[in-house]
């Protein structure tokens, strides 16, 4: 009996996607709920589980095309039995060699964790996976990199003759490689190119000092994390937490545009944009608002793992009134965020540098951050956006007025 398989169904937000990779070929045996087949969208990778035990049948979709929620992308034959090998009769007579080792179509990886291994130069079926049913993780092909690079080197083998005439790129050569633009940098290239050309955005930019954020993290890190479970106490959290507070002050900065009409949003859903494989991605914090440091944190962590693994739902990537990006990170000193449509503001935070400071009348060293605050002045005065850059400040630099409301 044939059983479809189908794409996932989409979200409104979703319009369609893309066939990232087929993991079983025709005839090969599939077990329920293994993976077959990945389905790319502008947001995340989807997966695609068998639903029965059987053999791949005919696949309708291939990979690099076009689906739509709900399609047909192939179908198993339930019960079947998987097709012989062409070669096995061929092979007959060397039984008694050693067995092949299983491809790296066999091996059973996270889309993140093939990607990684195929940079590396890494033989995924060379790597024994850790995850659920043997499956292999970013972390596994991360652990065989540094192992490879810890190794010793291995004494030259002797090559075949063919292999001696094999061409050698010479050092400066002026090689190239094409490949696609994938959904994800293909949809946030169009949308930060619409979100320059349709909106009014401009930046204001302040700093803020670190000394008083960095010294009660100092203080209470240790007993935070111990009194909340292995949740560790950073910095992205006051940044939430203060941007909430500044928010409910400032209402417009969380507002958005919807034709003719501004809607004020009751609630704060803080998107906090993570680094991963696919490029940067934004999960977002549901009423975050009402979120104390240790959920932010959590919610932050878990979200920053599931990016790793290719794992973010689109609910998790869909929505947001406002959003934080942190390229300090990276070691960026200052930048200007591009708005993430419809939102009509966005903060930036940026790497913590000692700098002399004139404090009271005396030079001293203090830990300073370049903010800046990029938005819409279709919907923001200068003077609220600046005045909200500054509420923000003035909570971070004296964190007590998170707690008194002040």
């Amino acid at each position: 009996m044939a059983i479809e398989i189908k794409a996932p169904t989409f979200p409104e937000s979703v319009a369609d996607g893309t066939v990232a990779t087929w993991h079983k070929k025709p005839g090969e045996a599939v077990k329920r709920d293994e993976l077959i087949v990945d389905i790319e969208t502008d947001k995340v990778v989807l997966e695609v589980l068998a639903t029965a035990d059987g053999v791949l049948g005919a696949i309708v979709k291939g990979e690099g095309e076009t689906v739509l929620s709900d399609e047909v992308l192939g179908s198993i034959e339930a019960g079947g039995v998987a097709a012989a090998a062409p070669a096995a009769a061929a092979a007959a007579p060397a039984a008694a060699a050693a067995p092949a080792a299983a491809s790296d179509e066999d091996a059973i990886g996270a889309p993140a964790a093939r990607k990684l291994a195929e940079e590396n130069g890494i033989a995924l079926n060379s790597i024994k996976g850790t995850g659920k049913d043997g499956r292999i993780t970013k972390e596994d092909v991360v652990a065989a990199i540094e192992a490879k690079k810890s190794a010793p080197a291995a004494a030259p083998a002797a090559k075949p003759a063919a292999a001696a005439a094999a061409p050698i790129v010479a050092a400066g050569d002026r090689t190239e490689k094409r490949v696609p633009m994938t959904r994800v940098r293909a949809t946030v290239a169009k949308r930060l190119v619409e979100a320059q050309s349709n909106m009014a955005m401009l930046t204001t930019f302040n700093e803020v000092d670190m000394t008083e954020v960095m010294a009660l993290r100092s203080k209470y890190k240790d007993l935070f994390e111990k009194s909340h479970n292995g949740v560790r106490l950073g910095f992205m959290s006051f940044f939430v937490k203060a941007a909430t507070e500044a928010l409910k002050r400032f209402p417009a900065v969380n507002a958005s545009i919807d034709g003719s009409d501004i809607v004020y949003h009751g609630y704060a859903d803080v998107g906090v944009a993570v680094s991963s494989d696919r490029g940067l991605v934004v999960p977002v914090l549901r009423n975050a608002e009402q979120m104390s440091l240790a959920e932010i944190e959590n919610g932050i962590a878990t979200f920053g793992k599931k990016a790793r693994d290719g794992k973010l739902s689109i609910d998790e990537m869909t929505g947001g009134t406002f959003t934080i990006t942190n390229g300090g990170t990276f070691g960026s000193m200052m930048s200007t965020p591009i708005v993430n449509p419809p939102q009509a503001a966005i903060l930036g935070m940026h790497n913590i540098i000692q700098r002399p400071m004139a404090v009271n009348g005396q030079v001293v060293i203090r830990p300073m951050m370049y903010l800046a605050l990029s938005y819409d002045h279709r919907l923001i005065d200068g003077k609220e956006a600046v005045t909200f850059l500054v509420t923000i400040k003035n909570l971070l630099e004296d964190p007590a007025r998170l707690l008194l409301d002040i």
